[in-house]
């Protein structure tokens, strides 16, 4: 019954797509905007396969998603650590609470041009950003998770005779898993967003150059390509993660769309 249900909204979620297909070659065909603005969709999955064929595209995709890991991944190391002494020692929020706050409100993209200067172009300025731009969602979901464990369940472990570590580890960290899972979700889509931006200010490969390169070449096609590409490679880098967490938690967390 399930598996049926899923099957349906699946299916579901195409109706809106052919709709938007169906008034995009509506357009182009109607010429209501130019070929220059609005290529139409044969020309746009033209363009597509050569880039395809050529692997130009595969590289652009495969240097932006090196990127968006290796921040990703250093940002929740970092948000892990923090996160998890914010959440054991609640108490010292008043001495950081502003600090976070402003920084978790500065665009990490107004940051480039101080990054470019102190550590140029390359890659670790890209790294930066998108660790400046995952980390925030991480470390207060993370400290959210562990700061509101349930006081019974401790008391729980306390007559049990267990440690601080085996509290930690048997009872607050597990009841702080959705919590945590939740925040890299979120601290996933924030990569994505952080990188294309740094890329088309500072960049030369990666998805967000390709999109800045084919705007200034007048090619409105390999545009729509590879904003295309963007919001698809997210997409399933996204149902990647949720399929471990599925499998990890055994269907512990639910999709957030179900």
């Amino acid at each position: 019954m399930g598996c049926k249900k899923s099957m349906k909204n699946f299916w579901k979620g195409f109706l809106p797509i052919a709709l938007i297909l169906l008034l995009w070659l509506a357009a182009s065909a109607t010429g209501i905007w130019s070929a220059y603005v609005l290529p139409g969709p044969a020309r746009v999955f033209h363009s597509f396969w050569s880039m395809v064929q050529s692997g130009v595209l595969l590289r652009h995709v495969l240097v932006s998603l090196w990127r968006v890991l290796t921040g990703f991944t250093i940002a929740f190391s970092l948000a892990f650590l923090l996160g998890v002494l914010a959440g054991l020692y609640p108490a010292g929020g008043a001495y950081y609470k502003h600090i976070v706050e402003f920084l978790r409100n500065v665009p990490p993209l107004s940051l480039i041009a101080l990054l470019i200067l102190w550590f140029g172009i390359g890659e670790t300025s890209k790294i930066i950003i998108i660790v400046l731009a995952s980390f925030f969602p991480m470390f207060l979901n993370i400290k959210k998770g562990l700061a509101s464990c349930d006081i019974k369940l401790l008391e729980v472990g306390h007559s049990m005779g267990f440690t601080k570590s085996q509290k930690f580890f048997r009872i607050m960290l597990p009841y702080a898993l959705p919590d945590i899972l939740v925040g890299m979700r979120i601290g996933l889509g924030y990569s994505w967003r952080a990188i294309i931006g740094a890329e088309m200010i500072a960049a030369a490969s990666g998805l967000g150059y390709l999109i800045l390169d084919a705007q200034q070449m007048s090619r409105s096609d390999k545009v729509v390509v590879g904003i295309f590409v963007i919001g698809i490679v997210g997409y399933l880098c996204d149902l990647l993660f949720s399929f471990a967490i599925r499998k990890s938690l055994h269907g512990g967390v639910d999709d957030s769309w179900s």
